[in-house]
């Protein structure tokens, strides 16, 4: 059954909101233009960078002896990264040579979703309904009923774990390239993890088992032993009583591994290993890729990194100011909400203005940047749309005489 609450919300009070939030609504205004100006910025910096980088980046070559003439060049190379060290899970027991250890935990939980529908009413008010439903589901974080809006639901649909567990990352500290050592901050930018298919020693699962927290309807078997929590398959440890059929307060627990490999590396030589390469205007260079690529493939990739990174932030600097006009001219569609009608064709209108306005002021804050940062281009732009206007113009007065 879904549980519902209704919550009658008066003009006034919208009001008094509304105007309340022309305040946040210049923050998001004012921090979507720094975005939109930093970024721009930031992409023309690393631009720069990365063509400065790929000019003066060498090959490596030969990785089995370190080669004192490349000290303090910029190379790249590609070879096997290797490692000697154990990573270890405290918890299961796990241990293997690898670069890096990920365990992953779920919790089998009641979980609560609500749904609000809003009815305007005469005068300007409005009527919130809100319903509630709850669902077993993998949660990644324990979830607290006692929270749940429905009464019922906190006595009747109350959480429990076996064991509180926390994701865990295991990382090697020597990962040798040849006569080299690969630095933290490439191992740590290291990507593929694969599952890791594990397999537990009965002295691990009886650790285990000895651990969780037994709800007190589980009952021995006729031996005399408590049944057995801990299941495995594939990459997955289940703790419950059956995996099929999760219980509440069960959890899955997921492996993965990164192990010795071909790796491809851009960085500074200094001694036997690798930092990042500063380039003049302060940006800094530093790449891994398992696998094996070209200097060029991965200056490409990086080149592809960051423009699809600037349309993201473009994107997210230009909804900051669309957000923060929305909330400039809410006031607006509340005030004429004393007709709902009204109040709905206001809101629609100054969302559309919103938008546009937003995108419009967006585009000419990307616009002065180009004039900034990326002039020949922005002048150009700029040129074009003056010929534009000109002819529209000209255009014009051509029908006017006409007319």
């Amino acid at each position: 059954m879904a549980y519902t609450e209704t919550q009658s919300v008066g003009w006034g009070s919208r009001l008094g909101k509304s105007v309340a939030g022309i305040g946040l609504g210049f923050i998001l205004i004012i921090a979507g233009t720094i975005l939109l100006w930093w970024n721009e910025g930031n992409f023309v910096a690393t631009e720069v960078a990365l063509r400065e980088g790929q000019a003066v980046t060498q090959e490596l070559g030969d990785v089995s002896t370190v080669d004192a003439g490349k000290n303090g060049q910029l190379v790249h190379a590609t070879a096997a990264a290797e490692t000697k060290d154990i990573l270890a899970d405290p918890v299961f027991g796990l241990s293997l040579n690898a670069i890096r250890l990920e365990r992953t935990v779920e919790y089998y939980q009641w979980v609560e979703h609500a749904k609000t529908e809003t009815k305007k009413k005469l005068g300007g008010g409005e009527e919130q309904v809100t319903t509630y439903t709850y669902a077993q589901e993998w949660a990644k974080a324990p979830v607290n009923s006692s929270n749940f809006k429905d009464p019922d639901a906190v006595r009747n649909r109350a959480n429990t774990v076996l064991i509180n567990l926390e994701n865990f990352k295991a990382q090697a500290a020597n990962v040798s390239f040849g006569a080299y050592r690969l630095p933290d901050f490439m191992i740590g930018a290291m990507s593929g993890a694969t599952p890791l298919p594990v397999n537990l020693s009965a002295e691990a699962i009886a650790n285990v088992q000895k651990r969780l927290a037994l709800p007190a309807s589980s009952a021995p078997n006729p031996s005399g032993a408590m049944p057995n929590m801990v299941h495995v398959s594939g990459n997955t440890v289940t703790l419950g009583a059956s995996p099929g059929t999760p219980q509440i307060g069960d959890l899955r627990v997921a492996f993965t591994h990164i192990v010795p490999g071909t790796v491809s590396i851009i960085g500074k030589v200094n001694g036997n290993t690798f930092e990042q390469f500063h380039a003049k205007n302060g940006k800094t260079i530093g790449m891994v890729d398992m696998g094996a690529h070209s200097l060029e493939d991965m200056y490409a990739e990086a080149h592809t990194a960051n423009s699809t990174m600037t349309w993201i932030l473009r994107a997210a600097g230009a909804l900051s100011v669309i957000i923060g006009l929305v909330l400039i001219t809410a006031p607006l569609s509340v005030l004429a909400s004393v007709i709902p009608l009204l109040g709905s064709i206001v809101g629609a209108g100054t969302g559309l203005v919103s938008v546009l306005l937003g995108l419009a002021w967006s585009l000419l804050v990307i616009a002065i940047a180009w004039l900034r940062f990326r002039p020949i281009i922005g002048i150009a732009i700029v040129a074009v749309a003056v010929a534009l206007i000109a002819l529209l113009h000209a255009k014009g007065r051509a029908r006017a005489t006409a007319a």
